[in-house]
């Protein structure tokens, strides 16, 4: 969610350093790492085979027991697997899971299967598995806890079908109960997932990235799973973040599947905040400023499909890496190209302005965050143009509004020479237009730019004053929350 602290600017008398130190104050509260409500989610892989197009039908204690024993005791391979892909198609059906896990040694009978040494009977067997994990009832699914230690041994096996059916499986599970992840990770899942992100194969690493993903949302994730407790049993003990940065690089190996899944889970990672300068260290900033110029490429070159699941997590990553002390400390700046980086953050805007309006605020943040304590990026704003349009933003939502009003304070509060760009211009008629708004947020932080204005260009007062910006204040005078910084405000028109 967005954090807002509202200030209070005094009146007349209201030296430069304390106005920077209570903006300093404000935008720490503002740039703090985003909390969203988590993704977590099942996913369900189906064989498209056939027998699927056959009518799925709920099964009874006697005919699941007849389809085990048929399973384990058929006299021909294919009359075996026949009775499992049936089974299969059964606990599709909630009725039938149900039925199943009730059913003494049902379980026990199914896991016997997954470890036969016929690979067909193991791939079906893991395929009623993953039925099962898919279940909207936690129950049905930490039914197969029985089966995780198998599950995460065959992830070192040489078929990549079985290996990606095996992840979906287990990323289903771990979102069940910190039970289950309770002993999955003493059996190794950590390192088990470490070993996989080399595969070559992509499908195996898309479904690695969505296992990992649902293992890093984990409530418990930032204290267990997540730190350098011991070296490769957990995440950022392991060679995970290294691999996962490798994955995101920009270039002709680059697969948007897999990228989206990982950058996802460094957004969880990073968002954990256990140990992000350990990530800005191995290049994080750098391999995300780098993708980020790749995507605005993308859009100049109209290969936009799918681009917004890979752009969020990415803007976001940025966003939270920028609010870390150590960015500084590592040499985090030096990672990022200041003009490449704010004007292919504006290609992207303007994009989604026009396709996916609902993004703006993230791309927005990441402009607030990068400009808040860099006078290198207000610069690159200046140089390129962008403060108009900057402005025709602002007429999108409250939101927008308030995100394009604080980056452009974070301009002003740079100083008399950044102040000349922003007066003469376009902004006080823009300004004028923003206090005709009737949110409390938007007038706040007009107000709060005016001030700056005012304060570092005297005679911005005077034209406000032409343009009866009295009036348009006056407005506001009985509202609680903004009355004192109205009456500051226009005591500073005033008086100068």
């Amino acid at each position: 969610m967005w954090n807002r602290l509202q200030g209070r600017l005094r009146p007349v008398g209201c030296g430069v350093e304390e106005l920077r130190c209570r903006r300093r104050e404000r935008e720490a509260a503002l740039r703090k790492a985003r909390r969203e409500q988590q993704l977590v989610s099942k996913r369900l892989v189906r064989d498209n085979a056939p027998e699927e197009a056959e009518v799925d039908l709920i099964l009874g204690e006697a005919e699941i027991q007849q389809f085990l024993r048929l399973a384990q005791r058929g006299t021909e391979e294919k009359e075996r697997e026949r009775a499992l892909v049936s089974l299969r198609r059964g606990l599709q059906h909630l009725e039938t899971q149900q039925t199943f896990i009730r059913l003494e040694g049902s379980m026990r009978t199914l896991v016997g299967l997954l470890t036969s040494n016929q690979a067909l009977l193991q791939l079906e067997a893991a395929r009623c598995l993953h039925e099962l994990s898919h279940s909207e009832q936690s129950a049905v699914a930490e039914a197969c806890l029985p089966a995780t230690s198998y599950l995460l041994t065959y992830l070192s096996g040489h078929s990549s079908d079985f290996i990606e059916l095996c992840l979906y499986t287990l990323g289903n599970l771990i979102v069940e109960s910190e039970a289950v992840r309770s002993q999955l990770l003493p059996q190794g899942i950590v390192p088990a997932l470490a070993a996989c992100i080399q595969s070559s194969h992509l499908t195996v690493l898309e479904a690695l990235g969505y296992a990992l993903s649902q293992l890093l949302q984990a409530k418990e994730a930032p204290e267990k799973i997540i730190p350098c407790a011991s070296v490769g049993s957990s995440v950022l003990g392991s060679t995970l973040p290294q691999h996962m940065l490798r994955l995101l690089q920009p270039g002709p190996k680059l697969n948007p599947g897999v990228a989206v899944e990982f950058a996802w889970c460094l957004h969880y990672i990073i968002c954990s905040q256990v140990n992000n300068a350990l990530l800005i260290t191995h290049g994080a900033l750098s391999t995300l400023g780098l993708l980020l110029l790749d995507l605005a490429g993308a859009v100049q070159r109209s290969e936009d499909a799918g681009l917004e699941l890979l752009v969020c997590p990415v803007f976001r990553c940025l966003s939270n890496l920028l609010t870390e002390t150590a960015v500084e400390a590592v040499g985090g700046q030096m990672q990022l190209r200041d003009e490449r980086v704010v004007a292919a953050l504006f290609i992207l805007l303007q994009f989604f302005l026009q396709k996916q309006p609902s993004l703006l605020p993230e791309g927005l943040w990441l402009l607030n965050n990068l400009t808040a304590n860099s006078p290198s990026f207000c610069t690159s704003l200046l140089s390129l143009d962008l403060i108009e349009p900057l402005l025709q933003l602002l007429p999108v939502s409250n939101v927008v509004s308030v995100l394009v009003l604080t980056v452009l304070c974070n301009v002003a509060e740079k100083g008399p020479a950044y102040c000349e760009h922003l007066w003469p211009g376009p902004l006080l008629p823009s300004l004028l237009d923003m206090l005709a708004f009737s949110d409390t947020d938007v007038i706040g932080q007009s107000l709060e730019l005016l001030q700056l204005l005012f304060l570092y260009r005297p005679e911005a007062a005077q034209a406000f004053l032409q343009q009866s910006g009295l009036q348009a204040l006056e407005r506001h005078e009985e509202e609680a929350q903004l009355q004192e910084r109205v009456h500051a405000l226009q005591r500073t028109a005033l008086h100068g």
